[in-house]
């Protein structure tokens, strides 16, 4: 009987350093996958980046150097023109967006800020608050942004947008 329960516990031994050699060799690989997933989401970032500066270098060049202007009540202003240029932007790429919405770190790419950082992106997401506080947004999912629908149904009809 002693000879079997040696043997057992060899046995037990054995596959316990075979599992834990197996272990090792999964968070090597983890680890090697963390890696290769982080590398593509900055590649990621750095291409949807390229493509907002891309698609609007003409909005950049337009940002006028001076005071900012504080976001008026939507019901005290007749029209998005009425905005600072960086809330103009926003809200035409909250028009973009569509029923999506815009979120917070697309909004710091929009404003031409790095995505990566997260205090810029607490940024965006702050004046797209804003824009929700006064009435231009609104966020019907946590974190996405979108036009109301009131301005959704008139954007298109001469005259619309309330």
């Amino acid at each position: 009987m002693r000879a079997v329960l040696e043997t057992r516990q060899k046995a037990a031994a054995v596959q316990v350093q075979q599992l834990e050699a197996e272990l090792e060799r999964v968070r090597a690989a983890l680890a090697d996958a963390e890696e290769v997933h982080r590398r593509r989401m900055i590649g990621l970032e750095q291409y949807l980046e390229a493509l907002a500066e891309e698609n609007a270098p003409a909005m950049s060049q337009k940002k006028p150097v001076g005071p900012r202007r504080a976001v008026p009540h939507r019901q005290n202003a007749t029209e998005v023109k009425e905005l600072s240029p960086d809330y103009q932007a926003l809200m035409a790429a909250a028009a973009d967006a569509g029923g999506d919405g815009l979120g917070a770190r697309r909004a710091a790419v929009v404003l031409g800020w790095d995505s990566a950082s997260a205090s810029r992106v607490e940024g965006a997401r702050a004046r797209l608050k804003r824009l929700v506080e006064r009435g231009w947004l609104v966020e019907k999912k946590p974190g996405r942004f979108t036009l109301p629908l009131q301005a959704q149904d008139t954007a298109g009809r001469p005259g619309g947008g309330s």
